[in-house]
Order: structure tokens, then C-alpha cells, then sequence
């Protein structure tokens, strides 16, 4: 054998579990076919949110109380900036499934919170133009993620405690056996006892039953620059999502000393797949965002002075595959996290580990299972 387990793409989930599956004593052998902390996948941007109060529901509380512990103790491992403490604002009206789920996150696990009504809001965070009726909820714990520092820092911990990471060494093959598993890769075939599927937008190619149930789209993040910067430094401006009127916004505040960075999640459309991956955009296709930026952000120069392209992988019902891949034991499969699995990878890395070495883990993961989309 040339190690116990395999890990397939080292972006965020697959860093996360090689420093995990190392940690726990294993031998690991690591696939990326680009370099590591690449800005071909979804784990690029610069910044991104942390949020416990959740807009998808409060069943995530769990996963996200136990991802933020790692993400502290990555941090110091590294000695690495990696989460930035800013607290995440919610916005919208009340009665939205959205800022229900936000309000149900806070009420039923306790988290620190702050509830602002519609004068407090507009009198606290002036800097957003908010509609009649919206209010706040500011998630404490809410935080900045730098997403490629934390790749590069996952990594390096699993390499400190013995993990073979081979890069720009693209995977062509993985076939299970009764025993073992075999990787074809860069010309050479390796063996292993068990293998994390953690590649992205890839996945399916890895894993041909993924076709038609993983869609990729394009992740577009736009930079605009601020008036008045000192009023979006993260001490004044915490990260912030809001719904209003169909338009989905996220942003962060300026912590590249020039620009807050804001955008749409899911509202670019379908490419055919990773092949299909390209940065140039038609500057008619930022205008949704310039108008967000021009009505609700108003001190905010409406149009970007940057943009980046990254790619993504959705399945249709938004919800990750996590868990053993059907027809193996030899298997799990991390994929198709939807454009909100960034926040969770550490403990995505965790439980991939637990699930490649102990066939179990203390997480409830019945919701992420596999066999939803692939027959047993």
C-alpha cells in the first residue's frame, strides 16, 4: 500500500480532511492537479463569511459550532489571519423564511446576538439603505474567512505531520477493489485502503453517477470602492446578507485597505462543466450588482473596480454530499456544497476522517447523505 487513504483535490474540503486524516495518525497520500490554494476552484475570493445564525436553517448550528473551533485552532496552528472577528448582520423583513431561520439559528441553540428593530438598525449601520420595515440581526460570532491562507494553512498541517501531497498531478482513474483501491495519476498507479473524494467541480468525473445531479456555475465577486473608507473598516462594518425583493446580497467589510467586497451568490447560470471555466465577463452582466450596490449601499462607488470569476459545483436540492459513496466501503465523497460549504470545510475535514477511519462520525450527517442522488 502507499498510504491508508487518499485524498482527491486539496481546495478547501480535501485540505481540511488531509489535515485531519494525518493528524489522527493515518498515512496520506494527496492528488491536486493544480497548484495548492489554486484560483480555479471555490476556495478563492480573498474573504469570506462565517456565520452561526443561518439563513439555511438551524439544523446547521452543530456542524458551524465545531467548524468555528477549528478554524480558531487552525489559526494559531498556523499563526495565520485566517478568521477575522466582525460579526455577520442579517437584514431583511421579519417574516422571510430567510431571517426566520436566522432568528430560529439564534433562539433554539443561544447564540450571542443582538437584535436590531428598524430605527436601531438604520441608526447603528447607516451604511446600509435599508427598506421599510427590515431589521437586523447581528450574529456575534460572526467572522471574516481568508479562504486561500486557509488552504495553504491546512495543508501545511497536514504535511507537518507526515502527509505526501503531490501537486499539478491530475487524477485519471480510480478504481475500488475488494481490498484496496487503485489511483491512476501522473503515470503512476498508487494503492491505498481507503480514498476522499473531495473534488469540486471535478467530482464528477471521479464519480461518473454525479452527471446530471451536479451542476457547475460561475462564483462572480465584485469589489467596489467606499467614500468614506474609514465607515467600512471591519471595527464599524461587519460582514452582512441580506434578502430584499428577490435581490440575495453578501459582502465583508474592507480588509485589503482599498475595497469592500459585495456580490450575488447563485445568479450567474449553468456552464457546461470546469472545461467551460472562463474570467471574461460581459460588463452588461454586472450591472444587477451595480444597481444592488446603488440602492442598498450607497456610499459605495456603484461600479466594481475588480471582479473575479471562481467556479462552484450545486446539486439540485442546494444541499452537500457528505458521507460513504454508494457501492464501497472504500469511499466518501465531500461534493456539490452549493456556494455555502466554505465556512463548515474544517469540520467537513473532520468527519471525512472519522468516516475513512472509524466508519462513523459524531456529526448528524443524514441530511448530506449520497445515496439521495446515487443508488446504492
Amino acid at each position: 500500500m502507499d498510504a491508508d487513504t487518499a485524498v482527491i483535490g486539496l481546495g478547501a474540503m480535501g485540505s481540511m480532511a488531509a489535515w485531519q486524516l494525518a493528524r489522527a495518525g493515518a498515512s496520506v497520500i494527496g492528488f491536486e492537479q493544480y497548484g495548492l490554494a489554486h484560483d480555479r476552484g471555490a476556495s478563492g475570493g480573498e474573504s469570506r463569511l462565517f456565520r452561526m445564525a443561518y439563513h439555511e436553517g438551524s439544523a446547521y448550528v452543530p456542524l458551524l459550532r465545531g467548524a468555528r473551533e477549528l478554524w480558531r485552532e487552525l489559526a494559531e496552528l498556523s499563526g495565520l489571519p485566517l478568521l477575522l472577528p466582525t460579526g455577520c448582520l442579517s437584514i431583511g423583513l421579519p417574516d422571510i423564511p430567510p431571517m426566520r431561520n436566522v432568528r430560529a439559528s439564534v433562539e433554539e441553540h443561544g447564540l450571542d446576538h443582538e437584535y436590531l428593530a428598524p430605527d436601531e438598525l438604520a441608526a447603528r449601520f447607516p451604511q446600509h439603505r435599508a427598506a421599510d420595515g427590515e431589521i437586523g440581526i447581528l450574529d456575534v460570532q460572526g467572522a471574516v474567512l481568508r479562504p486561500e491562507l486557509a488552504v495553504l494553512a491546512a495543508n501545511q498541517q497536514a504535511r507537518r505531520h507526515g502527509a505526501r501531497l503531490l501537486e499539478r498531478t491530475r487524477v485519471d482513474s480510480v478504481r475500488f477493489e475488494d481490498d484496496r483501491v487503485r489511483i491512476g495519476a501522473g503515470g503512476t498507479e498508487y494503492a491505498v485502503r481507503t480514498v476522499v473524494l473531495a473534488a469540486g467541480p471535478w467530482s464528477a468525473s471521479l464519480v461518473p453517477p454525479l452527471d446530471g445531479h451536479l451542476t457547475v456555475r460561475p462564483l462572480v465577486l465584485t469589489w467596489f470602492a467606499p467614500g468614506d473608507a474609514g465607515r467600512y473598516a471591519p471595527e464599524r462594518f461587519p460582514a452582512f446578507i441580506r434578502d430584499t425583493d428577490g435581490v440575495h446580497l453578501f459582502g465583508v467589510p474592507m480588509v485589503d485597505g482599498m475595497s469592500v467586497k459585495t456580490g450575488f451568490a447563485d445568479a450567474w447560470g449553468d456552464i457546461a462543466g470546469p472545461t467551460a471555466f472562463t474570467r471574461d465577463f460581459d460588463e452588461s452582466r454586472l450591472w444587477p450588482v451595480t444597481e444592488a450596490v446603488r440602492r442598498f449601499l450607497p456610499g459605495l462607488h456603484p461600479d466594481p473596480i475588480r471582479y473575479s470569476v471562481y467556479l462552484d459545483a450545486y446539486t439540485s436540492d442546494r444541499t452537500a454530499m457528505v458521507g460513504g459513496l454508494p457501492g464501497t466501503d472504500r469511499a466518501v465523497l465531500l461534493a456539490g456544497f452549493s456556494g455555502h460549504g466554505f465556512k463548515m470545510a474544517p469540520v467537513f475535514g473532520r468527519i471525512a476522517a472519522d468516516l475513512a477511519l472509524e466508519r462513523g462520525t459524531g456529526y448528524d450527517i443524514g441530511a448530506f447523505a449520497p445515496s439521495r442522488f446515487i443508488p446504492r
